[in-house]
């Protein structure tokens, strides 16, 4: 699976839970897909004096319900096609701290390397960036065979999603701590942990029930707005020969509407612990900020290509 830092990134939830973020293994891919959904508190979260209360209107549907709709707009999002967008994605990992500017195209997300490590980049890295892009362009097949592992990682992203109402149990948050950074947002806010009933239906659904949780939901949209998680359990993918996630792990994922409806991460944080083939333990850590975010007209990939290199390169 590709690594998040190659500059050919997809950039939706799509992307960003099915392919940017399946760089060690694929089995691991699970985890940050699931939160696209819900996810667990790892603290308390505080009343903001400006988002409306939450009514017993409101928390009259069954809790259940409001998972169901959520789910049903993530599906929604993870097959668009109707929107695009260009942006900067703020990459710190093992790697360094990267800066790309992002675009969404019909084909598929580009993405050219602007900043390391807060700092312009080199003559001899711009030269190294500006080559990759150029043999995208002369190497349709490279670019296709990114498309193919993005599609690969959505398949499972929509098999999760559509497992997530009846894989938990779904339960009201008391006092309905409110989230706060949305002034006149009504959030719903909902707790979850593995339903003892559900039995997983594939490999990847194991990591299912390894995860309890907590999500705050637009109570217009019904979008996501924030979530924070913890893998309570170890999970094991094939008996644990394939991978397995230790118990521990914290994600935390912030999502935003970037523009006419078209909703979009704005900060996904990532502490993972993982066995692969019972050989080696990665320590996955990786913190994803995008911002800046502009409508952009549906072009092919390499229209997009040629706009990201007719850019200047930001000096500071």
């Amino acid at each position: 699976m590709k690594d998040c830092t190659q500059g050919n990134q997809p950039t939706s939830r799509t992307s960003l839970f099915a392919s940017v973020k399946a760089r060690r293994l694929s089995t691991v891919l699970c985890f940050p897909i699931l939160f696209s959904i819900l996810s667990i508190p790892a603290r308390a979260q505080t009343a903001s004096a400006t988002a409306p209360p939450v009514s017993a209107s409101l928390l009259a549907i069954p809790p259940r319900s409001w998972v169901v709709d959520t789910a049903a707009r993530e599906l929604e999002a993870l097959h668009n096609k109707s929107s695009f967008l260009r942006y900067r994605m703020h990459l710190v990992n093992a790697k360094g701290d990267q800066v790309r500017d992002v675009i969404e195209s019909r084909d598929g997300s580009v993405a050219r390397l602007i900043l390391r490590d807060g700092k312009p980049l080199t003559e001899e890295q711009d030269k190294a960036e500006r080559q990759r892009l150029n043999d995208m362009l002369k190497d349709p097949n490279a670019f296709a065979k990114h498309v193919k592992d993005s599609e690969s990682g959505k398949k499972v992203a929509d098999q999760l999603i559509r497992l997530m109402p009846d894989a938990m149990i779904y339960t009201y948050v008391p006092g309905q701590p409110q989230t706060g950074k949305h002034p006149g947002m009504t959030e719903v806010v909902i707790d979850y942990e593995p339903n003892p009933k559900f039995h997983p239906p594939t490999t990847t659904a194991e990591a299912l029930t390894g995860l309890r949780g907590r999500a705050w939901i637009d109570a217009k949209t019904k979008e996501t707005v924030r979530m924070e998680g913890t893998v309570f359990r170890g999970v094991n993918f094939g008996w644990g020969m394939l991978a397995h996630i230790y118990p521990g792990g914290r994600l935390v994922l912030e999502q935003a509407d970037a523009g006419n409806g078209r909703w979009i991460f704005t900060h996904f944080m990532e502490r993972i612990a993982v066995r692969a083939l019972m050989v080696k333990t990665l320590n996955i850590q990786a913190d994803i900020d995008a911002s800046e975010f502009r409508p952009v007209a549906a072009m092919s990939y390499q229209d997009a290509i040629h706009q990201l290199l007719n850019t200047p390169l930001p000096t500071h």
